[in-house]
């Protein structure tokens, strides 16, 4: 393991609110006799999320149906894909979606079988994002190249005045730099986010290269030596599934963190955040179209990403449940409670933030409580 460049929060004081959306989110769960992990719902749900991405796969393998049916089908993967990744791997690897371990590392797999790596994200998202979120030079998530600026501490760079326009191409790209690069660069990158030197298990290198492999040959190789279709053909149906999940991918966790209201902390002299974690959480997130239920159910409730930060242990279904109380614990601690009623307003809210970053003539004030 690595050592960590400790960034750390003034958890002294402020402390009454943690405390107390805790036991009120606690009390909850156990007035209703019920558990915080995955109910019946959200094993219906990751049933039928597998069912469209694998179903639209044998589709396509069967080689019953026509070119631009088949392409449909990848159209279909892709949204079937990102919604694996909301609904399924993410509470699996965040050791949400059950209480026994085993269960979430099995599940947890499903990302694997997406082309990613579930051991990286749980360093880069788990650890690093949730503990340092919007914090320039700690948080992965604002990284995501180098001609967008998702944080107003970046270095400016001349490029950035067209980051409204580019980010969203960029996010489309995202699943597929997961795929044939992100994970490979980070488990070759000797600092990532606050680790230093970090090392790896043998057994992560061997999950990497096999569960890779794997997907190549059953994404690539094997539609290519069924079929009789040229490489062009393959290209086109392999980029329409990954822009399709990566544009959606990209989108959804931006109008988390990055959006007008959300703020982006900078550590004091002794690195430190002079806030308690919890609130600091509360500043940098934002909700989103918490009454679309549709969305909700797709995305694995990410609208509801205040409730997640704090209490990512819980299972995202219930999260429209518990959203009323954190908010109401948050009004009365005079705690803001970021949030848009509709996802139409957040991508405006994070468009307009991009514009604001990408102006030279930007000058950051961060929000005090």
């Amino acid at each position: 393991m690595g050592n960590i460049q400790k960034v750390t929060f003034n958890n002294k004081i402020s402390r009454e609110f943690s405390s107390t959306v805790k036991e009120r989110v606690q009390e909850y769960f156990t007035s209703n006799e019920i558990s915080q992990h995955a109910n019946g719902q959200m094993v219906l749900k990751t049933i039928l999320l597998l069912s469209l991405y694998f179903g639209a796969y044998a589709v396509i393998i069967s080689g019953n149906f026509s070119l631009s049916v088949m392409w449909f089908m990848t159209f279909l993967m892709g949204v079937g894909m990102a919604g694996i990744g909301f609904s399924v791997s993410h509470d699996a690897l965040h050791g949400a979606y059950s209480s026994n371990k085993k269960v979430n590392k099995i599940i947890g797999l499903t990302f694997d079988l997406m082309g990613a790596n579930g051991y990286i994200w749980k360093i880069t998202h788990n650890l690093v994002h949730h503990t340092y979120t919007n914090i320039h030079g700690h948080d992965e998530d604002l990284e995501v190249a180098e001609f967008i600026r998702l944080s107003p501490h970046t270095e400016y760079k001349p490029v950035h005045r067209f980051q409204h326009i580019l980010a969203f191409f960029a996010y489309s790209f995202a699943t597929l730099f997961w795929v044939f690069i992100k994970d490979y660069r980070y488990f070759f990158k000797a600092n990532l986010g606050p680790y230093e030197n970090k090392s790896h298990p043998r057994i992560e290198w061997f999950t990497l290269v096999v569960t890779k492999l794997f997907y190549y040959t059953y994404m690539l190789v094997i539609p290519f030596l069924l079929f009789d279709i040229t490489w062009v053909h393959l290209l086109i149906g392999f980029l329409t599934l990954h822009l399709t999940a990566g544009l959606i991918l990209g989108v959804i966790f931006q109008l988390a963190h990055v959006v007008e209201e959300t703020d982006h902390p900078t550590p004091n002299e002794e690195n430190m955040i002079d806030e308690h974690w919890a609130i600091h959480e509360m500043v940098t997130t934002n909700n989103f179209a918490r009454e679309n239920k549709l969305l909700s159910w797709y995305i694995g409730g990410l609208n509801f990403q205040i409730e997640h930060h704090l209490f990512p242990k819980v299972c995202s279904v219930h999260y429209p449940a518990i959203s009323p109380i954190v908010e109401q614990t948050a009004k009365e601690f005079g705690i803001p409670y970021n949030h848009h009623d509709t996802f139409s307003q957040a991508v405006a809210s994070h468009y307009r933030t991009l514009k604001k970053f990408g102006d030279p003539a930007f000058t950051y004030s961060p929000t005090t409580i």
